[in-house]
């Protein structure tokens, strides 16, 4: 059981009323707390007329511009932000953190170089002159191929390929089809986040590079050559194709597609399954097939 005050102790609140008495065992949504005991749920302005029939020995966290009314009959915790104070609550008191350990099954080439404190799953195959940084996660089934190298603090998801051959052809004197070769390799920044199902090429030459803080979703596709700045965020479905450039703290939209060369400015977003064929500057919403502007974010 988790009291009222190690609650407050790591969270910048602004009031808190009710019981000091509760304790706190599990979290819940909004929709399903009522009737629950000890449980801890969020609360936006939109939803307070949820909280009316909430269980009195439950807690909800709420933003300093709610109705104060509705609030006299229930325990709260009266915040700036709700959803990032229910974050914290998550990360330092319901968070399972995984043991360091490497599985049996896992295959590492004896050239590649491995942190401390990672876990890395069942059957991940990690290939020569691979370097992983401290405190990596890497879940089964994902391969590493030669050449890519890790931060620190990096969590990469189920059956993900990073560092493999991208999707480069020239035609040879008989007009077929060969294979440009890959030379190159995949950086990947500390504190990235990477999905399941996700595809990571390397570069013809020079690097494929996620930057510190980039968050990659499931069946995402990053094609060879791609840089994708800082604090960048990339959704389920996105295609970003060969030489792209996304800005730093960018947001790509689910589906999305943007063509090879085509950069996305800094502090931008591509709209859900937008088809990007032309450069997007930088504090920009882009939406639609084709991409149109839709207006500035300054």
């Amino acid at each position: 059981m988790i009291e009222i005050k190690n609650i407050l102790d790591k969270i910048e609140y602004i009031s808190f009323t009710g019981s000091n008495d509760i304790k706190i065992d599990k979290v819940k949504s909004l929709d399903q707390i009522e009737g629950v005991d000890n449980a801890i749920a969020w609360c936006n302005d939109q939803n307070l007329e949820k909280v009316k029939n909430i269980n009195s020995s439950s807690i909800i966290i709420v933003s300093e511009t709610a109705d104060k009314s509705i609030l006299e009959s229930i325990n709260c915790i009266v915040v700036l932000n709700p959803r990032r104070a229910f974050q914290t609550i998550l990360v330092n008191f319901f968070l399972e953190t995984r043991i360091a350990q490497i599985h049996a099954t896992a295959i590492i080439d004896g050239n590649a170089k491995i942190g401390n404190n990672v876990f890395i799953g069942h059957n991940v195959v990690i290939e020569k002159d691979c370097e992983i940084g401290n405190d990596v996660t890497i879940l089964h089934n994902t391969v590493i191929f030669k050449g890519t190298k890790i931060g620190d603090q990096v969590n990469i998801g189920s059956n993900n390929t990073i560092g493999g051959t991208g999707f480069g052809y020239e035609k040879n004197v008989a007009g077929d089809f060969e294979l440009i070769p890959h030379l190159g390799n995949v950086l990947i920044g500390n504190k990235v986040d990477i999905g399941n199902n996700t595809c990571i090429d390397r570069a013809v030459l020079g690097s494929t590079i996620l930057e510190e803080n980039v968050k990659v979703d499931n069946l995402v596709h990053i094609a060879h050559g791609v840089i994708v700045r800082r604090n960048a965020v990339v959704i389920a479905n996105a295609m970003i194709a060969g030489s792209v450039e996304i800005g730093e703290n960018s947001w790509i939209a689910p589906s999305a597609s943007i063509l090879n060369k085509k950069n996305i400015g800094k502090n931008s977003l591509v709209g859900l399954g937008a088809v990007v064929l032309k450069a997007v500057e930088d504090n920009t919403i882009v939406a639609g097939n084709p991409a149109k502007f839709i207006k500035n974010l300054k």
